[in-house]
């Protein structure tokens, strides 16, 4: 199990007595808005500390991994996903600077814009990009890193059906390639059914 959650509280938002996300499968977790599905990502990527409990990744406590060396493992796309850098290379660069990777090459770039399909240059200016372009370029970013696991946020809000499964489908294939686990939080049925090896349904306290 990558991640074992026991009696986690956090605020009044999330009450969990035992959750159990397994290694080998495509997580999604759904339910309602307000039920702390985002929360609970962030409490797995350490941004938030639960109030009581104990969330423990491959074993080891939370409490005992130090927040950078974590999220280097375990790395998450917001909702709204931010902008590093002023052109489309500089931002999928950024994911593995922080990671204290080499940078990619541009056959790697070029290769990671087509799963996501992003049809830009990697010169293009990033902050003209549209809000499913910035979805794509965040999911190319971290696509580069090759993290042991991938939080992701709503990450097709933005995309029509059709190009939101052709992008998660590649995006899912490229990380189990390098045995990256996938957990993805979504309002789309398209993505849990079709993606969700492992649903979890959150709901409200």
């Amino acid at each position: 199990m990558p991640f074992t959650l026991r009696n986690l509280v956090y605020k009044d938002i999330l009450k969990i007595d035992r959750m159990d996300i397994h290694e080998n499968k495509t997580s999604c977790f759904i339910g309602e808005s307000g039920a702390g599905k985002s929360t609970l990502l962030k409490l797995l990527n350490k941004m938030y500390i639960p109030d009581e409990g104990n969330i423990y990744y491959k074993g080891t406590s939370l409490e005992e991994i130090e927040a950078v060396k974590l999220r280097r493992k375990i790395v998450m796309i917001p909702q709204n996903p931010l902008l590093f850098g002023e052109t489309v290379e500089e931002n999928l660069q950024k994911g593995l600077l922080f990671s204290e990777k080499p940078p990619a090459s541009r056959w790697d770039l070029e290769r990671v814009l087509e799963i996501v399909q992003l049809g830009k240059n990697l010169q293009d200016q990033s902050e003209k990009l549209s809000g499913g372009e910035r979805q794509r370029l965040s999911l190319g970013r971290v696509l580069l890193m090759k993290p042991e696991v991938y939080l992701l946020d709503e990450p097709t809000s933005a995309l029509d059906e059709e190009t939101e499964s052709n992008v998660m489908k590649k995006f899912v294939e490229a990380a189990k390639s390098h045995d990256g686990k996938v957990i993805i939080v979504t309002h789309s049925m398209n993505v849990a059914e079709q993606y969700g090896e492992e649903v979890i349904r959150i709901t409200k306290r």
